[in-house]
């Protein structure tokens, strides 16, 4: 017997040592250890305690025993040796198997059913076409390991396995011992199943400001990891709607000052934007920059184009503030520079036009348009506009 414990214990510090573990723990609260009298020929059934949320694999055994046998160990009790199923998979099954002085001949098979209705069925027919597992051969003990991905036994909706038991002894009683312990991986504990998750997701790209974004999957996805960080998904069921739709709003607050995440709002924003210009769509271009000016992440460029808007939109007043606020933030930018000679030309004040119009006739707006090339352009889009264009001929000549 001391040859048989050192050999568990050298197999079970290999698998503890060599194998990565996994992030759970053995649920031994909610284990679940029966005994049941299984009469000749008879066929019985034994249904698990509730598992646990989170439960991805289970470890049980089948132990027959006539009336002068006895357990050796309990299965809790070894698998609090055997750090996670990791463990049990790569050589320490074997630890699951030295459960019983057992000597006599007593035999049994079994099956695995996931509705009661089924292993019922089972009582009656004996079919086990409806198992998700079936042990056809006679054992007079067994262990097994069933996990989440490679047994249809565990599900996320499944909360108990039912087992049945057919004797196959023919005159006598036998007495049937069956233990079950799940193992519950932390995270999942908290109830975040894919469909949960994919619920979350679903809401907040409904929200408002996920709709401010072309690609709001970060987004959601920060608010989501920040929702099943707080709470429980049971918890957070139970919230009121208005108190689900302040959580929404403070993650969402947050999650839209992330560095990462408001980058890539207002870059969205900002390419929103610049689309609807060229489709000189300038009242719906406004909204998109004043979003992005309201929450103090505006460029130069920024105040260049809502003033641009504006003028088109002959909201001069409007535009001069805007392109005042751009030349603060960089009094070198071109384009602000431009775009406020244009205000004042077309707002009838052609001398403080002119002045800013023959500084900078020399210099490109960008790296490849020149001043004068881009005026030219612009005059063309304000006569079309029905902007006063009496003075662009007067500016045009100013070049020449």
């Amino acid at each position: 017997m001391n040859l048989k414990r050192l050999a568990l214990f050298f197999l079970i510090t290999i698998s503890y040592n060599t194998f990565a573990q996994k992030d759970g723990y053995w649920d031994k609260e909610r284990a679940t250890t029966k005994e049941i009298i299984a009469y000749a020929r008879d066929r019985i059934t034994l249904k698990t305690e509730d598992l646990p949320v989170g439960t991805t694999e289970i470890v049980y055994r089948v132990t027959l025993l006539d009336e002068n046998q006895q357990m050796a160990n309990s299965l809790v009790s070894v698998l609090k040796a055997i750090p996670d199923p990791t463990g049990i998979s790569q050589g320490s099954a074997g630890a699951v198997f030295i459960m019983s002085k057992i000597s006599g001949d007593d035999t049994c098979t079994y099956a695995l059913f996931t509705s009661n209705d089924d292993v019922k069925k089972y009582v009656d027919d004996g079919k086990t076409n409806k198992a998700c597992y079936a042990q056809e051969e006679p054992i007079s003990k067994d262990a097994k390991r069933l996990s989440l991905d490679k047994s249809s036994c565990l599900g996320q909706n499944i909360s108990n396995i039912y087992f049945g038991f057919h004797s196959k002894n023919w005159v006598l009683s036998q007495k049937i011992v069956l233990e079950v312990v799940p193992w519950v991986d932390t995270k999942l504990n908290r109830g975040w199943n894919q469909d949960n998750k994919n619920e979350i997701i679903s809401l907040c790209k409904t929200s408002t400001m996920a709709q401010k974004m072309a690609d709001s999957d970060d987004f959601c996805v920060c608010i989501l990891e920040k929702i099943m960080k707080q709470y429980r998904y049971t918890e957070f069921q139970k919230l009121l709607p208005i108190e689900k739709n302040k959580v929404y709003k403070d993650f969402g607050n947050l999650c839209y000052n992330d560095a990462a995440i408001s980058k890539n709002v207002y870059n969205d924003l900002r390419t929103q934007a610049a689309t609807l210009i060229k489709l000189q769509k300038y009242n719906e271009a406004i909204p998109k920059l004043n979003t992005i000016i309201n929450d103090g992440k505006a460029t130069a460029i920024d105040y260049s184009s809502i003033g641009y808007c504006y003028i088109l939109t002959k909201q001069y007043a409007k535009a001069i503030k805007s392109l005042k606020e751009g030349e603060k933030l960089d009094d070198t930018e071109l384009l602000v520079k431009l775009n406020l000679a244009h205000v004042y030309l077309v707002s009838d004040d052609y001398s403080e036009a002119k002045a800013i119009y023959k500084k900078y006739q020399t210099q490109n707006v960008t790296d490849s348009l020149s001043w004068t090339e881009k005026t030219k352009q612009d005059f063309t889009i304000f006569q079309k506009a029905g902007l006063p264009s009496k003075d662009f001929e007067r500016v045009l000549n100013l070049f020449n």
